[in-house]
């Protein structure tokens, strides 16, 4: 076991010494927002009250990678298979790279390998959440849409 601050988990990540799967990466993300466990508390308690959002990722499979699509998403769909029953994947011939490129509304973890993933987001969080600290994907160019 090892203690780690969110960052430093995210270094060792990417430097491939751990792995995490991609709800956890995008959580160490959301906690790099806060520079101590006191102001994560204070925001958590003053927040706690507010509600919350069920999600389901959504995978979208590319020629170069995937991208899980989470909700506020413009790809995001309608319906979501909550249950994970239909086990729907959902695919496009665009390559991630070009999908990252286009204007849009994201709210997305891009997976390009196992200890490559990027976090996007430009969406604003619902019931006075926060959003997590953008994290591109190594060795791309994808615009930040901040």
């Amino acid at each position: 076991f090892q203690w780690s601050s969110p960052a430093e988990a995210i270094e060792r990540f990417k430097s491939q010494e751990i792995w995490f799967p991609p709800p956890q990466f995008y959580e160490f993300c959301r906690l790099c927002n806060f520079p101590s466990l006191g102001e994560l508390q204070k925001f958590s308690s003053a927040r706690a009250l507010e509600g919350c959002e069920r999600w389901m990722p959504v995978m979208l499979s590319a020629p170069d990678g995937f991208i899980q699509l989470l909700p506020g998403d413009e790809l995001y769909p309608e319906d979501p298979d909550y249950t994970g029953e239909k086990k729907i994947i959902m695919s496009t011939d665009k390559k991630v790279e070009d999908l990252m490129k286009e204007d849009g509304i994201f709210h997305r973890i891009v997976i390009k390998n196992v200890n490559n993933l990027g976090v996007y987001v430009n969406i604003q969080a619902k019931y006075k959440h926060i959003n997590p600290l953008m994290i591109k994907c190594d060795n791309s160019d994808y615009n930040s849409r901040l």
